[in-house]
């Protein structure tokens, strides 16, 4: 797709290069995609969010996360600003860990087609227990680079 494509379509449609309103609930969060100008490569994009937050849907108590999310594009890109306004409208979104881990997961690949998306949702200690979570779409394309996601198990203070 031409740049001028690209341009055309962010300012029709895209949340990008333009003031919006933050969202309130993630079903009401837009993300957006764009071209893959790559297409016929095969490659790995990672986003890191390092201070997820949601809330405990029994206790309205905050719950926080570290997220890595890995996906090798097909067709599309996942625009980043849209990412991370769908990311804040967890805040006031209660739902249990597993629940927002694997939300997040099947909303992105369903908007964006990847050839291959992982997510991990490392979770703080809520009553002395950490909680991990991870989710992915089928196998990882042949050949392609996944390096580990990095993020320690939870050791607290031993």
């Amino acid at each position: 797709m031409l740049e001028q494509d690209v341009t055309t379509m962010a300012k029709k449609s895209l949340q990008l290069g333009r003031a919006v309103e933050w969202p309130h609930t993630p079903e009401e969060a837009q993300l957006d995609r764009v071209p893959n100008p790559q297409k016929g490569t095969d490659y790995l994009v990672r986003f890191t969010v390092p201070e997820f937050t949601s809330l405990c849907p029994v206790t309205g108590q905050p719950d926080f996360a570290h997220l890595m999310i890995d996906y090798a594009p097909g067709p599309w890109l996942l625009e980043s600003k849209s990412l991370k306004l769908y990311i804040a409208s967890f805040r006031n979104h209660g739902a249990f860990h597993e629940d927002c881990t694997v939300m997040i997961g099947k909303r992105i690949a369903s908007e964006i087609k990847p050839k291959f998306l992982r997510i991990g949702g490392y979770w703080y200690p809520r009553g002395g227990i950490p909680i991990d979570v991870f989710w992915q779409t089928g196998r990882v394309p042949k050949g392609l680079w996944v390096p580990e996601q990095g993020v320690a198990p939870y050791r607290g203070r031993g």
